[in-house]
This record gives structure tokens, sequence and C-alpha cells, in this order.
């Protein structure tokens, strides 16, 4: 069993960030010609800025669990593994179901009840439409553990290059059986066990990485704010999907480069990172219940290179809290894994 990888701690912290300055940004996105369009253009450049924090969750999750060398054991796997996520899952969905109830104007137990009726069929609240698609990797991983044993680099870089061809199939919009959401996450976990056991490290390597993915940052940017200015309407079309091409090159930047740096952080720095990162889950689950003040009241008005700040750091402090607090005693410290 592999020793503990600090630069895995990075990538969870960044991306936890990035996901909850998503959910802050959400009010602004549909502003245009409402506020000042350098506001509106921040806010939506954020956005663009930050799509691929979901898919490194995933990579992360293919890199650890495609590196296992050790025997698949079924009983094991579906109760530390599976289980991990899927117990939790079933706990918030039922909360955040019950706590969509609650507005401005008082609880509306009707809407919680519908909420929570659709369960099976719709995530309850904005940020658990991730594990919809996230925990059905987790019967794919199996599968995927043996295949990377046996293939080399050649074929597997060729898988890799078929799966990026279909990533480019969905941003054009042309579908066929590639276009399944099953196969273009799955491409997630392939990436991730690639570039942690497959790539080596190197300047070079790392120059690729940065052009790719910043030309990828760049592209999504302007593709949706022009596409928006042009249609006096925002738009994104799939440039803010996690299933194309710019958003895989993103992601695959981001993992490179904490790769690349994060293991020369100073030892202050991994502590800290570390301690964000061990309750990065929680606050992926819990920084909804400090942002309710704020979409609900309409606590953003201003510009939101500071509103949307201000919000990550007391969102995300109040949900790492909460985790930590949880995560202190036996009864409650499953609800955070």
């Amino acid at each position: 069993m592999m020793g503990r990888v600090f630069f895995f701690d990075l990538l969870r912290c960044i991306a936890a960030i990035a996901v909850v300055a998503i959910h802050v940004l959400a009010p602004y996105r549909n502003e245009l010609n409402v506020i000042p369009f350098d506001q509106w253009a921040s806010a939506v450049t954020i956005n663009g800025l930050s799509r691929w924090a979901v898919p490194v969750f995933i990579m992360i999750t293919g890199a650890l669990m495609l590196s296992d060398q050790r025997e698949f054991n079924p009983s094991y796997y579906i109760k530390k593994r599976l289980g991990k996520v899927l117990i939790p899952f079933l706990f918030w969905s039922v909360f955040y179901a019950l706590f969509s109830g609650l507005t401005a104007q008082g609880y509306d137990f009707n809407s919680a009840k519908s909420v929570l009726i659709d369960l099976p069929f719709e995530y309850t609240y904005y940020h658990l439409g991730f594990f919809y698609y996230f925990i059905p990797l987790y019967f794919i991983i199996p599968f995927l553990r043996v295949l990377v044993q046996k293939l080399d680099d050649t074929a597997l870089f060729s898988l890799l290059g078929v799966w990026l061809l279909t990533t480019c199939f969905y941003l054009i919009k042309f579908e066929g059986i590639w276009s399944l959401e099953i196969w273009l996450y799955s491409g997630y976990l392939l990436l991730g066990y690639t570039l942690y056991q497959r790539i080596n490290l190197s300047k070079r390597n790392l120059t690729i990485a940065i052009s790719l993915g910043a030309f990828a940052l760049i592209t999504t940017v302007f593709m949706v704010i022009s596409q928006s200015v042009a249609l006096d309407e925002y738009t994104v079309g799939r440039w803010l999907s996690y299933k194309t091409i710019n958003t895989v090159a993103a992601a695959a930047m981001l993992f490179y480069v904490c790769r690349y740096f994060g293991e020369s952080l100073s030892d202050k720095s991994q502590t800290i990172i570390g301690f964000i990162s061990k309750y990065s889950l929680g606050i992926y689950l819990l920084h909804p219940i400090f942002l309710w003040p704020m979409k609900n009241y309409g606590w953003y008005t201003g510009h939101p290179l500071w509103v949307i700040p201000v919000w990550i750091i007391l969102s995300g402090s109040g949900a790492l809290l909460l985790s930590w607090l949880l995560s202190k005693s036996k009864a409650t410290a499953w609800l955070v894994p």
C-alpha cells in the first residue's frame, strides 16, 4: 500500500475552493445587461477558469484506486470504498431535500416533499449532482484496475487518445455511442492514473501541460463571453461541460502542475493544506448551508472580484469548521468521510 502523497492533498484543497467559487458566483451568471458588464464578465471568467475542479476529484480517485496493486477484495471494496461515499450521499440527499424547503419567506413543506420524492431520479440540491455520475464510476474501477495492469504505454495512450477524440466530438455535438456519460467520465479515471504513473516529471511535459491548459482556459472564457454577448443572453453551449476536451486539458494541467511543484512546498504549507484536504469532501457537502443566506437574501451586491472571495472564505471556513466538529464524534464522523 502506497504512502500518503502530498500533491493529492494540494489538488483536493484547490479543487474544493474552486467548487465553492463556482457555486458562489452562480447568481451573477444570468445578470448580463442587468449589472455592469465588467462585473458580469468577471464572474463568468471565474466560472470558466474553474470548471476543472470536479474532474480533478475524479482524476484523484483514478490515480489512487487504479494504482492499487493489492488483490481485489469485493467485500472490502463495497464497504470501505463505495460505502464511504454512498452512505453519506444518501444522508445528505435527504437532509438537503428537507433543507430545500427553507426560504427567506418561510418553510415550504410541499416543495421539500416533492424534492424528496424525486431523490432516486434527481439530485436534491445543486451540488449533489456530482454524485449521480461519480458513484457509478465505482462499478467501473475494478475492471479498469485489471485493464491498466495489462496495458503497456502504447495501448494505454491509444485508449486515452480515443477517449480524448470523443470529448472533442461531445464539444461539437457530434453525438453517438461515444457520448455515453459513463464513458466520458470514466476517461478521467484513466487520465488521472496515466498522469500519475505513466508520465514522467519533466520541464518539457510541464511546458506542454501549461500551454495546452492555458489555451483551453482562455478559449473557454472567450467562447462563453463572446457567444453570450452575441445572443444578448448568458449561454455556454458545451464549453462549461465537464465532458469536453477544453475541460480535460485544464484539469490535466492542474493535475500535472500540482504533481510537479506540490512536494516542494514548505512543511507548514503542507500541514495547512493537508488539514483542509482531510475535510475536502465535507467542505463540498456542507458549504451550501453557509451560502444559503447569500442566495436567499441577495447578499451579493458588489463587484464579484471582492464579493466572490469573501463568500468563498465565509462558506468554505464554515464548512471546514463544521466538518471538523462532526469528525470528532464516532456518531457523526461518517457524515464527512
